[in-house]
């Protein structure tokens, strides 16, 4: 079996804009000691992440502690936003929508066609590994979906609110086996 646990990044500094570097607020930085709390003894010994800073230092405690490297890959990045002020963020649409590309940004579907890649390279090559991947909110969403009709736009809403996140994903090959919801925190409000 493949253990992933999928960690959504703790909760960001807004006030940085650029999306790629921003890195975590003051509560986002204290809250990687809950991630590392969480995961310490699950026998991580892989550690793949997007290459944005927040996810990457959401889990570098962990990965420093545990003495593994994190490589990032480009493809588990988040969804490129698009214009400022075109839509709501969180729109249903999006989630129904199949190809389309707007001032809204990325569409989900393409969100979730280079995360499903990524993530099956990674089952692929890592067989049999515990496996801590740092991700994002609608990148990790888009995964879910794919791998389970119980997930979707629901619990996108469900878990928006939810800096840092960690979900422990069971593969046997490249079959999901189960899905546990482990740990999260609320972001400030």
């Amino acid at each position: 079996m493949t253990r992933i646990y999928f960690v959504r990044h703790a909760e960001p500094d807004k006030t940085v804009e650029d999306d790629r570097t921003r890195p975590l607020s003051k509560k986002g930085l204290s809250d990687t000691q809950f991630v590392y709390d969480t995961l310490k003894d699950k026998g991580i010994d892989v550690a793949v992440c997007s290459p944005y800073k927040r996810s990457v230092d959401t889990i570098k405690r962990l990965t420093d502690a545990l003495g593994i490297n994190i490589q990032t890959d480009e493809r588990f990045r988040e969804r490129e936003a698009g214009i400022k002020g075109t839509g709501l963020r969180s729109n249903p649409q999006r989630w129904k929508a199949t190809e389309w590309e707007s001032d809204w940004g990325e569409s989900i579907q393409n969100v979730k066609k280079r995360n499903v890649e990524a993530l099956m390279d990674v089952l692929d090559k890592y067989e049999g590994h515990n496996i801590v991947l740092g991700t994002h909110g609608t990148a990790f969403s888009s995964i879910l979906d794919y791998l389970s009709p119980k997930y979707g736009y629901d619990d996108f809403i469900r878990m928006m609110d939810w800096m840092p996140n960690v979900v422990e994903i069971v593969f046997d090959k490249r079959d999901v086996v189960e899905i546990n919801e482990i740990a999260h925190k609320e972001k400030s409000k």
